[in-house]
């Protein structure tokens, strides 16, 4: 694979995993209210998600999604449904004392976001459209993609729950992390207009 490309790939994979969307908002409530070492598990489920909707990409699931464009209606629904019961059980947090906290999201949920973001299926598509080679270097593309962002995932992912464990420090007061968590719930649940724009 030609270097110059490579490069564009591994660019495009800090920017799109790294900018603030419904992953990294999670990733940093999650950070704030249970630190780093508890918030890997979540952190885990983004990359192998995303690496394994490539790999399908490259089998020629975007056919699927070009013939039936009703299936991303579905995505839509059940991502939008995903993402206010994330929000509510953000929401839910705020109203509980530290000790009867509930566990961040488990590898499992967080993988399974992916599957129902229709966000990532688009971004996974176009990464495929754009990134993977023609004829004899196809696999090998295909296999770049997957690995480059399976790496990168964990990079920015680890960034933004570091920055939730950073902003914890201004939360020992119940009522500032009250109003964190509640403000969190908010824009998770505003994330749910940027699935249908």
């Amino acid at each position: 694979m030609d270097i110059a490309l490579f490069s564009s790939m591994v660019l495009f994979a800090f920017v799109m995993a790294g900018t603030p969307g419904p992953n990294n908002m999670l990733l940093t409530f999650s950070g704030a209210n249970f630190g780093y070492k508890r918030s890997v598990p979540q952190m885990a489920g983004i990359p192998t998600g995303i690496a394994t909707m490539i790999l399908l990409m490259g089998l020629g699931l975007s056919w699927v999604f070009q013939q039936y464009p009703s299936l991303q209606w579905t995505l839509k629904i059940l991502g939008s449904a995903y993402l206010l019961y994330l929000a509510l059980r953000i929401l839910r947090q705020s109203q509980l004392a530290k000790q009867q906290m509930a566990k961040p999201l488990s590898f499992f949920e967080s993988l399974g976001f992916q599957y129902l973001n229709p966000k990532a299926w688009m971004m996974t598509s176009s990464v495929v459209a754009s990134f993977a080679l023609p004829g004899e270097a196809y696999w090998e593309s295909i296999w770049a993609l997957v690995l480059t962002f399976f790496l990168v995932n964990p990079v920015t992912g680890s960034i933004w729950v570091s920055f939730g464990k950073f902003i914890a420090r201004w939360l020992s007061a119940p009522i500032a992390r009250q109003r964190f968590n509640i403000t969190m719930s908010f824009l998770t649940a505003g994330c749910v207009v940027l699935l249908w724009v």
